[in-house]
C-alpha cells in the first residue's frame, strides 16, 4: 500500500450544495427556503426555546417550593469509616487524606452508621445525634468546628412580657377614664 493509494471513507466526501443557480438544479428562485416568512429572510436565527408565542414550556410548568440560599451542603461520613482509620485524632485535613470526603473545603458531617469501639476525637463541621451518642460512649470526644460549646446549648425561648408591663398598662387606661368622668363632673358642676 502507498500513500497514493488512501483514499477517505466512501459517502465521507460531498460536494458543497449550490443553491440559487436556475430551476433546473432544483433549488433555483427561493433557494429551498420557501415563500416568504420570517424563515426565508436573511438573518434568520431560531431561538431553541422559542415556540413562536405560543406560552413557552418553562411558563407552562407549574413552580412549586422555592431555593434556600442559606442552604450548607455537607459531605456525609458515617462512624463505622471513621473506625477504620488508625488515627486516634480525626480531622477534615485526614478525611481528605484518606479518600473519605472528596473535597477539601466543603463541610462535613459525622452520621451514626455502624458501630465503633475505639476511643476517638472527631473534628467536623457537624453531627447527627446517634453519631454523638455512639462516639461518646466509646470514650470519644466531638468537637464541631466554626462553633463555641456555648452555640451548642439549645436556644432558650423568648419569655412573655412579664405581668408588670400589662398592669402599667391598664393603669394608664384607668386613669383615662377617671380623668374623663372628672371632666364630666365639672361640665356638669358649670351647667348648674
Amino acid at each position: 500500500m502507498n500513500l497514493a493509494d488512501l483514499k477517505p471513507a466512501p459517502g465521507s466526501i460531498k460536494n458543497r450544495k449550490r443553491i440559487g443557480r436556475g430551476p433546473g438544479t432544483g433549488k433555483g428562485k427561493t433557494s429551498g427556503k420557501g415563500h416568504k416568512g420570517q424563515k426565508s429572510r436573511s438573518g434568520y436565527k431560531r431561538k431553541a426555546w422559542h415556540e413562536g408565542g405560543q406560552m413557552p414550556l418553562q411558563r407552562r410548568l407549574p413552580k412549586r417550593g422555592f431555593t434556600n440560599i442559606f442552604r450548607v451542603d455537607y459531605q456525609e461520613v458515617n462512624i463505622s469509616r471513621l473506625a477504620s482509620l488508625d488515627s486516634s485524632e480525626i480531622t477534615p485535613e485526614l478525611l481528605h487524606q484518606r479518600g473519605l470526603v472528596r473535597k477539601k473545603n466543603k463541610h462535613i458531617k459525622v452520621l451514626g452508621g455502624g458501630e465503633i469501639e475505639k476511643a476517638i476525637n472527631v473534628k467536623a463541621h457537624a453531627f447527627s445525634r446517634s453519631a454523638i451518642e455512639k462516639i461518646e460512649k466509646a470514650g470519644g470526644k466531638i468537637e464541631i468546628i466554626g462553633r463555641s460549646a456555648s452555640d451548642r446549648k439549645s436556644r432558650k425561648v423568648k419569655a412573655a412580657p412579664s405581668v408588670g408591663v400589662a398592669e402599667k398598662d391598664n393603669s394608664a387606661g384607668d386613669n383615662f377614664a377617671d380623668n374623663e368622668k372628672s371632666g364630666d363632673k365639672k361640665k356638669t358642676g358649670e351647667d348648674k
